[in-house]
């Protein structure tokens, strides 16, 4: 049972990264449609993340630096999270 979950969570967070790395590289690619699918969802899921981060940390130079953060919590988030999980029930 907790290899199961383990494999669960950390397959989630292997995607959740995989969908926001799409995102940036779609950034990149003028004349994009946000509002269009499967832009839309791209556009959506990634928000929901980089927003908090974008409040708190301003474009410099017109660079995001929002993703390098979230990207790096989301990786100290899933490293305690399996800990965790590897610890209690592995």
């Amino acid at each position: 049972m907790g290899i199961i979950l383990y494999r669960s969570i950390a397959y989630l967070f292997n995607i959740t990264l995989l969908i926001l790395v799409i995102s940036c590289f779609l950034t990149w690619i003028p004349n994009i449609d946000w509002y269009r699918q499967p832009y839309r969802f791209f556009y959506q899921f990634s928000n929901f993340f980089f927003s908090p981060f974008r409040k708190i940390i301003p474009p410099i130079y017109g660079i995001d630096f929002s993703p390098i953060v979230a990207f790096i919590l989301l990786n100290v988030l899933e490293n305690v999270i399996l800990g965790i999980i590897r610890t209690f029930l592995l």
